[in-house]
C-alpha cells in the first residue's frame, strides 16, 4: 500500500519535510492531521508522484509514483480546489478521470451526482466552492484507487453535506476497501471515520498511531497549584496557565475513572480535553522539545 523510508524534501534547501517513515500494508482510513506549514500538502503530493523526494524512498501499491505514467491507476490525489478545465462540465470532468482510472465506478459516479444533486450540464467554472468540493469527492471516490487522497475534503460544505459526505465514503469503503488518506482541519469531525491518525509536525512524521491511542488522550486539569500538582505527579504537561492561586493544565495522559477520582478528591476540575486541543498542544510541546535537542 504505502512505503515511505527516510524521505526527506527540501525547497531552495529548506527542508520541507525529514527523516518521514510510514508503512501501512492493509486498507484503513487515515487521518493526516497537522498545522499549516507543516509539510502535509507535500507528503500527499510525493505519494501521487507530483513530487520528487530528494533522499529515502516513496512506494504507493508496490510502485515508485514520481515520473511514472503506471502510477496513475494506483494512487489518485484529489487536492483542495482541484484544478479543471474551465470548458469543463460534470460530464466532461468524469469522462476524465475514467481515462486515468483502472478501476473508475460509472454507476457510483452517477449515484453521488444525484446524492449531491449536482447540475450536470452547468460549467464547473460556475459552480460554489461546496460544489467544487461534491465533484471532487465524486471523483475520488468513483476512481476506486488503491490509494485515495482526499486534501480537505470538507472544504466548503455545510454541515448535512459533510454528514453526507462521511456516509458515502464509509459505504464505497466498505464496498471496496483500500486506502484513503483524509487530510483535515476538522480533525475531531473526521476522526470517528479514521482507524488511524497521522500526524505531521516539525517537518516530520510525529506519530502514527490506532485512532484509540489518541481519542482518549488530553485532561484537563483546574484548581489550586498545590492540588493540582498533587494530581500531576510526573505526567506530561503539555499546556499551562496561572492566575493568581489557580492552575489550568492539561497533561498527556488519558481520562480515566481512576484520574477522574483523584483529582476530585483532591479539589480538582476534571475534564476531557477536545481531540483538537490534544493534537494542538501536543505538537506545540514536541516541537518545542525538538528545537531544543
Amino acid at each position: 500500500m504505502i512505503n515511505i523510508k527516510n524521505l526527506s524534501f527540501a525547497y531552495d534547501k529548506k527542508y520541507i519535510l525529514k527523516d518521514v517513515n510510514l508503512t501501512e500494508t492493509e486498507p484503513v482510513i487515515i487521518g493526516l492531521w497537522g498545522r499549516n506549514g507543516s509539510g502535509k500538502t507535500t507528503l500527499m503530493k510525493l505519494l501521487s508522484g507530483m513530487e520528487q523526494p530528494d533522499d529515502g524512498v516513496v512506494e504507493v501499491d508496490g510502485v515508485v509514483p514520481y515520473n511514472n505514467s503506471e502510477a496513475m491507476h494506483h494512487v489518485t490525489f484529489m487536492q483542495e480546489d482541484h484544478p479543471y478545465s474551465d470548458l469543463w462540465d460534470i460530464n466532461d470532468a468524469l469522462n476524465f478521470a475514467s481515462d486515468f482510472n483502472r478501476n473508475w465506478d460509472q454507476a457510483l459516479a452517477d449515484e453521488l451526482i444525484d446524492i449531491f444533486q449536482l447540475p450536470r450540464k452547468q460549467k464547473i467554472r460556475k459552480f460554489s466552492k461546496g460544489m467544487k468540493t461534491m465533484i471532487t469527492i465524486v471523483i475520488g471516490l468513483a476512481s476506486k484507487s488503491p490509494i485515495t487522497i482526499f486534501d480537505e475534503p470538507s472544504n466548503g460544505l455545510d454541515a448535512h453535506m459533510r454528514k453526507q459526505f462521511y456516509d458515502v465514503l464509509l459505504d464505497s469503503y466498505e464496498e471496496h476497501p483500500r486506502l484513503i488518506l483524509l487530510s483535515s482541519h476538522h480533525i475531531e469531525e473526521i476522526q470517528p471515520l479514521c482507524e488511524k491518525i497521522a500526524i505531521i509536525d516539525n517537518n516530520t512524521l510525529m506519530h502514527y498511531e490506532e485512532t484509540d491511542v489518541f481519542k482518549n488522550n488530553g485532561v484537563h486539569l483546574s484548581g489550586s497549584s498545590d492540588s493540582v500538582h498533587s494530581v500531576i505527579g510526573n505526567m506530561k504537561v503539555l499546556e499551562e496557565r496561572k492566575l493568581g492561586k489557580q492552575l489550568n493544565v492539561m497533561i498527556d495522559a488519558p481520562f480515566t475513572a481512576d484520574l477522574k477520582s483523584r483529582a476530585e478528591q483532591a479539589g480538582v476540575t476534571v475534564e476531557k480535553a477536545s481531540f483538537q486541543d490534544y493534537l494542538v498542544n501536543l505538537t506545540k510541546k514536541e516541537a518545542e522539545v525538538n528545537e531544543q535537542a
